[in-house]
């Protein structure tokens, strides 16, 4: 589905599960493909004794590319023109994240559309772990 302006309002809401119990081995997989080898995310000892931690946690930029992939299922493949957001909370092994989308804003005029999205990441005690905006193109 391709997002048209003439479809969208101001304060369209949309949500997306984007892990459902995140397990360890996917902290190690991101680790390897991301090569962010640091033990905070995948040495359950060091994390915990060492660095004082309850456990090990997720890496941010793995909570970023899992909203990006929530972000780029709505607007769609070669669409996204602007992503960007802050890290807010850790995300454990175990956390369900869902990300919310809302629609601030579209303007354009002709076949130049672009939509602007407020993204938060929420994981399953409510509590937010990322929050931003994203700017995409969209058809008139």
């Amino acid at each position: 589905m391709v997002l048209q302006a003439s479809k969208l309002t101001v304060g369209d809401t949309v949500e997306q599960v984007v892990v459902d119990g995140l397990t360890r081995t996917q902290l190690v997989m991101y680790a390897g493909a991301s090569g962010d080898l640091n033990p905070l995310h995948t040495d359950e000892v060091y994390a915990n004794q060492v660095a004082g931690f309850p456990s090990v946690f997720g890496h941010g930029m793995l909570t970023m590319a899992m909203t990006g992939r929530a972000v780029t299922d709505y607007v769609g493949d070669g669409r996204l023109r602007k992503f960007g957001g802050r890290f807010s909370g850790q995300v454990w092994p175990g956390d369900t994240l869902t990300t919310r989308l809302v629609v601030e804003s579209i303007h354009g005029n002709g076949d130049e559309h672009v939509a602007t999205l407020t993204v938060v990441t929420l994981n399953d005690h409510g509590e937010t772990v990322f929050s931003g905006s994203a700017e995409a193109r969209v058809d008139p």
